[in-house]
């Protein structure tokens, strides 16, 4: 007996060994986003769940390789968007947190104050300085531990003096007066017991820096506020940047964010024409729909553009059938990569497939 909405197993038509039937494929390779919430949102793992239809669930390494593609959207200095094609939920988060996370850049963390009576104290200033974006390669520079000595190869040296005459105006800090010591650090350790005494500075640089960086180093946003200075008010300090990765503090991170959304997927379960085709195209204000004229002044509603749908779920609302039926397509995922470090997005990603590869190799060694 058939109720609505549902029918019996006896009433399905037969389907061939190897293919499943089209529910079972919606459900298995893709999420359906109802207008009160998505259904099928967990991926089914397990190789068995359709062997009795012939189905191999499970993931070969070939089949891995034959499905998996990756395909350039949009790419600037400091942003890109690509598609990964035939990967999981999983993995595909693990870029994201390892971008966020694990892949390493060059911020301030020490800050040496000589005077600062500004009106920002000497804490707020040290952390203003450490959100600083730097123009700086990290790859080029060695991560410090707490009992190395800073040199040229682990870190980076900045110098900034400024101030504000009695009788200016007052005086905007910008982050371009950061100036950089390529020679390493001015400051010292102990004031001198006696005239002419060699002092020992908080660096021990055996060289230029210019000879690790082939262009000279600074900050990425010329103009950005540090402080404002009133009349005979002055800041002078040496802030020393190294390289550090986003899971200790957020300043080390090297994107402005990295986030993934499945690739929408609209489909009609009924043809829309006339008047109500020109409501749907109306109430979608991303320029999913348009309209196709059929001649003889008939006109339908067509997916334009797919890619563009934010699942608001307006073309669902104030209908009594759905029109269409929003899917995301399970194993296609669009990435975006907004740089903030001087690394481009296409080189941070492939330090992330890199920082990926070495924790699988990790694993596989300390299984084996």
């Amino acid at each position: 007996m058939t109720k609505k909405g549902f029918t019996s197993a006896l009433d399905m038509p037969d389907v061939p060994m190897g293919k499943l039937p089209d529910h079972l494929e919606v459900q298995r390779t893709r999420v359906v986003c109802k207008a009160d919430a998505p259904i099928n949102t967990e991926g089914i793992q397990y190789f068995g769940s359709y062997a009795t239809m012939g189905i191999d669930n499970s993931t070969p390494l070939e089949r891995f390789r034959k499905n998996f593609k990756v395909e350039v959207i949009r790419l600037t200095d400091d942003e890109m968007e690509f598609d990964m094609i035939g990967i999981d939920a999983a993995i595909a988060n693990a870029f994201r947190r390892i971008l966020i996370a694990e892949v390493p850049t060059m911020a301030i963390e020490r800050v040496f104050m000589v005077d600062n009576t500004s009106p920002i104290v000497d804490e707020v200033l040290a952390h203003r300085l450490g959100l600083i974006p730097l123009d700086a390669d990290p790859r080029l520079f060695e991560y410090m531990s707490e009992n190395d000595v800073a040199n040229e190869r682990n870190t980076i040296v900045f110098k900034l003096h400024v101030s504000c005459k009695k009788g200016s105006p007052r005086l905007t800090v910008k982050s371009d007066q950061l100036e950089w010591l390529p020679d390493g650090s001015k400051l010292h350790e102990v004031a001198p017991s006696f005239p002419g005494e060699q002092q020992k500075a908080y660096t021990s640089f055996s060289g230029s820096q210019m000879e690790v960086s082939k262009k000279p180093l600074g900050v990425m946003h010329k103009d950005i506020t540090i402080a404002r200075l009133g009349p005979g008010q002055t800041i002078e300090l040496e802030a020393h940047a190294v390289k550090g990765i986003g899971k200790v503090h957020a300043k080390w991170s090297p994107v402005a964010t990295a986030w993934y959304r499945m690739l929408p997927e609209v489909v009609f379960l009924k043809e829309v024409k006339g008047e109500e085709a020109v409501q749907l195209v109306d109430k979608c204000k991303q320029g999913v729909f348009d309209i196709e004229d059929l001649g003889s002044g008939e006109r339908k509603a067509v997916v334009k553009n797919p890619r563009a749908c934010t699942l608001c779920r307006e073309c669902l609302r104030g209908v009594s059938e759905d029109p269409v039926e929003l899917r995301r397509v399970r194993d296609h995922f669009i990435f975006t990569i907004e740089s903030a470090a001087a690394v481009p997005p296409e080189v941070l990603f492939t330090e992330a497939v890199k920082i990926l590869e070495e924790k699988c190799e990790r694993v596989i060694s300390e299984l084996s």
